[in-house]
């Protein structure tokens, strides 16, 4: 679920939390008007396990069910979740794009999800996520969506995990936060908040999640070495 959306950016950490959940259009329509958030956001955390990925694909649902025409990306390479929620198949995806084995993405995109929403799945996760990430052709390709939707909504890796998050905030309008109630720390958010300005990052806001959390998966698994995905 969405808890809360606070105002202002990253550097504010959590000053004003909202007690209503974000998942009615008129909590959407404001997260639009407060912030002018532009046409692309990246949704990330600061480490694993604070639902950013829900949070995505909540927004997703619910600006698609304004009649928007929305596009949800698992641009997680790394550990990728989206398929998984949406149960759809992840044999082609991103990484099939970016690598070149697929020409275009209409061979994914062909169909929506539901009648706004459209879902680009991962794809096989490659040995290199962060040059695929930071490369040409995902650059154009990021020019080519954002003609073809009204909203792009990008789910990425947590931001002191690898350096992709950072190649990505320098690619969309905007990045939103995720904080996870018992999971974030303020030295992790510290340390993204200066990773973020690093590059620059325009952080909108942040999503305060009181849920609480699961057992804490392996953090390890996104370090940034070879052979370590799972």
């Amino acid at each position: 679920m969405l808890f809360g959306l606070i105002s202002g950016i990253l550097l504010a950490l959590l000053i004003y939390v909202f007690d209503k959940k974000v998942n009615e259009e008129e909590d959407v329509t404001e997260l639009m008007q407060w912030n002018n958030i532009g046409s692309t956001i990246m949704v990330t955390s600061s480490v694993q396990g604070e639902g950013k990925s829900v949070i995505a694909s909540n927004l997703a649902l619910v600006f698609a069910s304004q009649g928007k025409r929305v596009l949800l990306v698992d641009a997680d390479l790394r550990r990728p979740t989206l398929h998984k929620k949406f149960n759809l198949p992840n044999n082609n995806g991103l990484s099939s794009f970016l690598i070149g084995t697929i020409p275009a993405l209409s061979v994914i995109l062909d169909k929506p999800y539901n009648k706004n929403l459209y879902i680009l799945t991962s794809g096989v996760i490659p040995p290199n996520p962060a040059e695929l990430l930071a490369s040409q052709r995902m650059e154009d390709l990021m020019v080519k969506l954002k003609a073809q939707f009204d909203l792009i909504i990008i789910d990425s890796p947590p931001v002191t995990a690898v350096s992709d998050a950072q190649i990505l905030a320098s690619r969309v309008d905007g990045t939103l936060f995720v904080v996870r109630k018992g999971v974030a720390k303020k030295h992790n958010l510290l340390r993204s908040k200066e990773l973020m300005e690093n590059v620059q990052a325009r952080v909108i806001g942040t999503v305060f999640n009181g849920k609480k959390s699961e057992k804490e998966s392996d953090y390890t698994l996104y370090r940034e070495k070879q052979h370590t995905y799972s």
